[in-house]
């Protein structure tokens, strides 16, 4: 993992302690040039080593347009799924990954960059772990500086395990199938085999109780995480680890305080970290601006650039047509492509069916703007899906999916069904709600769930012919980057080719 790592890893350093703003802060010094010791000399350094952590949530990395921060991470996880739409063959980003090419290639950069990314946080969260009781300052910032890095590294292990392992079955614990190495120490050099998937799960989760313990002072503002988005994790967590109960007793604590949108909220373009909804998304200023490596660059409707304006990303025709005709939110996409009103880039951009403008910058030559990381809807949904798995809770599911749906479609009713008719409805649900968001690949692996593009509007040419693959395939598990496979001797094990 080294050879990955030396650069990002200073490159937190290096944007915390000197404040760049500039594209290119990531041409740093090499790693051994930054001391632990100067970096961590205070509980007040540390916390800039805290906001630098974050600041490379919409970083720029390894050069390449698509791997933008946990943003292009997000992009990855929809287009790799069903309910994300290709357009168009465009400047050809993401196609390969639409088409399930690249994340079996384990030379392939975007192998290289989801397993780079979680490791540079896993590493500087260490650092900080190994180093915040020696520095100097008081209880508090350094409870906040702790529950922080636990936070931030159970994310990281937490998206890392879901992508290179393989899934973690409720029905079969413990999950003794590999997952990834767990690196709790900042030593670089070690070199470890890759840990089960229980065991990885079992980090995550103490990660996440701790930092719920400690998290009490309040959060900068909802770029960084508090106790209420560490209880979301953990109830992320819990939901794909069949430990229902604790999910939604966690989801419904994490979304106390928060309020659902309205109707012009949920129109106004997804861009903004401040609304009432939002529990945690990125925030980026335009001094930070970072082009065409941003989430809203391939995703939102309007951004003036090529793959928006020929390859505008649409939604799935046949879950478009699950919604309600009096559901506000079929008012995101357009089925025709022909509609007006719906925001383009430029009288030269394409319109197309199903296009969407769900996600849209404020300035169209300009792709800084807020993405959403954690949003009560989310919680909502993962407590009524919860409590729907637990068999007996069926009428309170349905109370909840209720409080959430009814303020998206005024002649939403509520739900009379049971079993599995019940879930199915909470999962179609989630599909609508959390569209373009980062979960639907991530879901349907949970779930135990093919990929199924047939009956849509997927292109077959644009898809490679890749519509259906079946739940528990090969392919479901990203390849372990081989610059890792031989740095470690072979110790690291490649998933199956």
């Amino acid at each position: 993992m080294k050879r990955f790592k030396n650069k990002l890893l200073t490159a937190v350093v290096a944007a915390a302690l000197l404040g760049s703003c500039s594209k290119d802060y990531l041409e740093t010094k090499p790693t051994d040039a930054v001391l632990p010791e100067a970096v961590f000399a205070t509980a007040t350094d540390a916390i800039k080593v805290v906001d630098g952590m974050y600041r490379m949530f919409y970083a720029q990395i390894q050069g390449s347009q698509a791997l933008g921060g946990i943003g292009g991470h997000m992009i990855y996880m929809e287009v790799l799924a069903d309910d994300v739409v290709m357009t168009g063959q465009s400047n050809g980003w993401f196609i390969s990954d639409y088409r399930w090419v690249n994340h079996r290639v384990p030379t392939n950069s975007s192998v290289k960059y989801h397993y780079l990314y979680p490791y540079t946080f896993i590493i500087n969260a260490n650092y900080l772990l190994e180093n915040i009781d020696a520095a100097e300052g008081t209880t508090t910032d350094k409870d906040y500086v702790t529950a922080q890095a636990k936070a931030l590294r159970a994310f990281s292990y937490f998206n890392l395990v879901q992508v290179f392992g393989k899934r973690y079955d409720p029905l079969n614990v413990p999950n003794e199938q590999l997952g990834v190495p767990l690196k709790t120490s900042s030593n670089e050099k070690e070199i470890l085999p890759r840990a089960s998937v229980e065991d990885v799960y079992g980090l995550i989760v103490k990660d996440l109780e701790d930092a719920i313990g400690l998290f009490t002072t309040t959060r900068k503002d909802k770029s960084h995480m508090n106790v209420r988005v560490a209880q979301g994790l953990l109830a992320r967590v819990y939901l794909t680890m069949g430990k229902w109960q604790e999910a939604a007793d966690l989801a419904n604590a994490a979304r106390q305080g928060f309020t659902l949108m309205s109707e012009d909220q949920y129109m106004s373009g997804f861009n903004d970290y401040s609304n009432q909804e939002w529990m945690w998304g990125t925030h980026q200023i335009a001094e930070h601006n970072t082009y065409f490596y941003n989430f809203f660059a391939y995703m939102s409707a309007n951004f003036n650039s090529t793959n928006i304006r020929t390859n505008p990303k649409a939604i799935s025709e046949r879950l478009y047509n699950m919604m309600s005709p009096t559901d506000f939110r079929r008012n995101l996409w357009d089925p025709t492509g022909t509609n007006t009103a719906f925001p383009i880039p430029a009288s030269t951009a394409e319109r197309k069916p199903y296009m969407n403008r769900k996600f849209l910058v404020p300035d169209v030559n300009m792709s800084n703007a807020d993405y959403p990381l954690m949003r009560a809807a989310e919680m909502y949904l993962i407590e009524a899906e919860a409590l729907a798995h637990l068999g007996s809770r069926d009428a309170d599911a349905a109370q909840v999916l209720f409080e959430l749906v009814s303020m998206r479609d005024p002649g939403y009713t509520l739900s009379t069904n049971t079993g599995t008719d019940l879930l199915e409805e909470i999962l179609v649900q989630r599909r609508i709600e959390l569209w373009g968001e980062g979960f639907r690949f991530k879901d349907l692996k949970r779930l135990n769930l093919p990929l199924d593009r047939n009956n849509s509007n997927h292109n077959a040419s644009l898809a490679a012919n890749i519509f259906d693959v079946p739940a528990g395939d090969i392919r479901w598990e990203f390849l372990i980057p081989q610059a890792e496979i031989n740095y470690t001797a072979e110790i690291v094990v490649q998933n199956p080719l």
